[in-house]
């Protein structure tokens, strides 16, 4: 067995108060366990005497092993819903930070890395004390980023416990998954095990006083994302777009996601990111090969900060490629504009 069985079998389940099944109501908490024919999980009741909670129970019990295995014995926990300011209260305050900021996209190829390892270079610059999370366990790239694919990392004793001591490159203490795996294979791991990764890198590593904590997310929604969350009380998110539409509809989902809620994370504001192209021959010119001012119209649509427009620049992507962000060359044209988002990121954080 495995969990989406359970999941199918529990849409055959509806809640009398709403008609509507129990994945649909969001009533399946996310701590399925399968040992065997022995299957736990919770149910999430928004009352606490519904009245239905018995034959919901009974319910989901008999479409187990109507739908799945007749032989399961089912062990079904009661929730109560997680509201808004208990999450806040219930988020550990695990790492000592001022300010912890995720750094989103809705999909893959939009430079959020490349935006995520500028910003983290460009605030260690600026004096504050930075730690970076790449929290994209299936594409891990800061390690490359920052010049340090072959370092590993060790173990360091605090108060009786053994933790894990961050690679520090260029003033930015970071941890990532890359740094415990063959960079030449691919990592196949379910959501669990993926999120139980994060958070030892987050719970057992040494990350000392920070000033900023940065979250290099996975593109999209996943486990992880909900993991986070759940574990860190975020400052906000910061949601990376290019100006390209079908890029922009991703960004949106990704916004409205931290919106839901549910989660309740405030939004820091968007980046348009490749907004225009200057060739180096051409300074004065722009090029607008993703469209025009997509992300700032999206921005003002979801009345939501727009941080910066970072162009599409050669130098930028050469020095992701090199592991030496562009942010580092002081008075670099392209370092400017990162520089001047880390302000932006700066005065939006103190608001929170």
């Amino acid at each position: 067995m495995y969990p989406q069985q359970i999941i199918d079998a529990l849409r055959h389940v509806r809640y009398p108060g709403t008609g509507k099944d129990l994945i649909e109501s969001g009533m399946l908490e996310d701590d399925i366990r399968i040992s065997g024919f022995e299957v736990s999980f919770s149910l999430i009741f928004h009352k606490e005497n519904d009245p239905f909670i018995r034959s919901v129970v009974k319910a989901a019990e008999t479409a187990l092993q109507t739908y799945v295995d007749p032989n399961i014995t089912a062990q079904i926990h009661i929730k109560k819903p997680v509201t808004n300011s208990s999450r806040k209260e219930e988020a550990k305050n695990i790492i000592d930070a001022k300010y912890v900021i995720a750094i989103h996209s809705g999909k893959g190829g939009v430079g959020k890395s490349t935006v995520a390892a500028n910003l983290a270079v460009a605030l260690a610059k600026a004096g504050y004390r930075i730690g970076l999370l790449d929290a994209d366990i299936h594409g891990p790239s800061m390690p490359k980023m920052f010049h340090c694919e072959d370092a590993r990392p060790y173990s360091v004793e605090e108060n009786g416990r053994t933790l894990i001591e961050p690679i520090e490159q260029y003033g930015v203490k970071m941890l990532s998954i890359g740094f415990f795996v063959n960079p030449e294979q691919a990592v196949i791991w379910r959501g669990g095990m993926a999120s139980n990764a994060i958070k030892q890198l987050i719970e057992d590593a040494h990350w000392g006083e920070l000033d900023y904590f940065l979250i290099d997310l996975p593109p999209g929604t996943s486990d992880i994302h909900l993991t986070l969350i759940s574990e860190l009380k975020l400052t906000g998110v910061i949601v990376v777009t290019t100006p390209q539409p079908v890029a922009l509809v991703d960004a949106q989902k990704g916004v409205e996601m931290f919106r839901n809620e549910k989660v309740n994370v405030p939004i820091l504001g968007l980046v348009e990111n490749m907004s225009w192209f200057t060739p180096a021959e051409l300074p004065e010119n722009k090029y607008y090969i993703f469209g025009r001012d997509g992300g700032k119209r999206l921005a003002e649509k979801l009345n939501v900060p727009l941080l910066a427009q970072i162009p599409l620049v050669q130098s930028i992507r050469e020095g992701g490629d090199d592991g030496e962000p562009i942010a580092l060359q002081n008075g670099h044209p392209a370092a400017i504009f990162f520089d001047r988002f880390a302000d932006s990121v700066k005065n939006a954080s103190q608001k929170e």
